[in-house]
């Protein structure tokens, strides 16, 4: 059943209240997408909605109840997705990185990378992203400098473009830590960043393994931060129309399932692999219906 509750909370000079589904995630959205709510108003097990909606939505078939019975009924249903698992704010990311940062006395690349990661255009490659990666080698007890430098350089060029940012990316790292790092180093770092373009390192690759597997852990979150993910992914794709992102996305849904094993690590395998599994079949079949 799809539920909400009495808007209250202050917001862009209105007061928001939240939609619920107790039963999934694609009653949810399927509602969402019928009366209209925005996919940036998707927020891990909720949409928020304006005042000025809610008459509308309870005409659509939404029961209204007190916040404490919506609360109830969502953490009941299995769906609520508490603060720790939720996707950081960008600013809590920026925080976050700043801080991860591995290069004493480099503060001015840091800035560099932190500004690439928060550009304008980005809607999941960004600082969270980031973050994320950072937190999974934390995950996977890997402070190994070189991969962790590979992770802030991965997509320190984004447009959209498969391949072709990864190879930016790659020369990125070149030019920037020559000098900085023994040549050794920096020809590793630019090696892991390309290899991120396929997400398929070789047999004995520890580094690859690491970084892959850091830069799949979303894959492997709960339902609602995919979900989080996946919304995003489409936002950065919003100038194709459904049916192209669509036959684009399922392609890349295909090849993820088909990498066997998808995570590289016994850690990262044993953290995310069959969530992700289930999460991705979910989406692809949603794609398609």
């Amino acid at each position: 059943m799809i539920l909400i509750d009495e808007p209250v909370w202050p917001a862009h000079g209105t007061v928001w209240g939240h939609v619920v589904s107790d039963a999934s995630l694609e009653e949810l959205h399927a509602f969402a997408r019928r009366v209209g709510l925005p996919a940036r108003a998707f927020d891990h097990d909720h949409y928020d909605y304006p005042l000025a909606r809610q008459r509308d939505l309870v005409v659509e078939g939404a029961a209204q109840v007190p916040s404490t019975e919506l609360v109830r009924r969502l953490v009941a249903s299995g769906l609520r997705v508490r603060p720790a698992h939720r996707t950081p704010s960008r600013a809590q990311a920026c925080d976050h990185v700043r801080a991860a940062w591995p290069l004493p006395r480099m503060d001015w690349l840091r800035e560099e990378l932190i500004g690439r990661w928060g550009e304008e255009h980005r809607r999941y490659h960004d600082l969270r992203h980031l973050a994320s990666c950072l937190l999974a080698l934390g995950a996977l007890g890997c402070t190994d400098r070189v991969v962790h430098l590979a992770a802030w350089f991965h997509d320190a060029v984004w447009h959209g473009d498969a391949g072709e940012d990864e190879e930016a990316s790659a020369v990125l790292a070149e030019q920037r830590l020559a000098g900085v790092l023994p040549a050794g180093e920096v020809a590793e770092v630019a090696r892991l960043v390309r290899l991120t373009s396929t997400h398929d390192p070789a047999p004995g690759d520890h580094r690859g393994a690491a970084l892959v597997d850091a830069d799949l852990a979303t894959l492997g979150a709960l339902p609602g931060r995919y979900h989080v993910y996946a919304r995003d992914i489409r936002l950065e794709f919003d100038h194709l129309d459904a049916d192209t992102f669509a036959g684009g996305r399922a392609q890349v849904l295909r090849r993820l399932l088909a990498l066997d094993p998808l995570y590289r690590t016994p850690t990262g395998d044993q953290l995310w692999a069959q969530q992700a599994k289930a999460n991705m079949e979910a989406e692809l079949a949603s794609l398609s219906g």
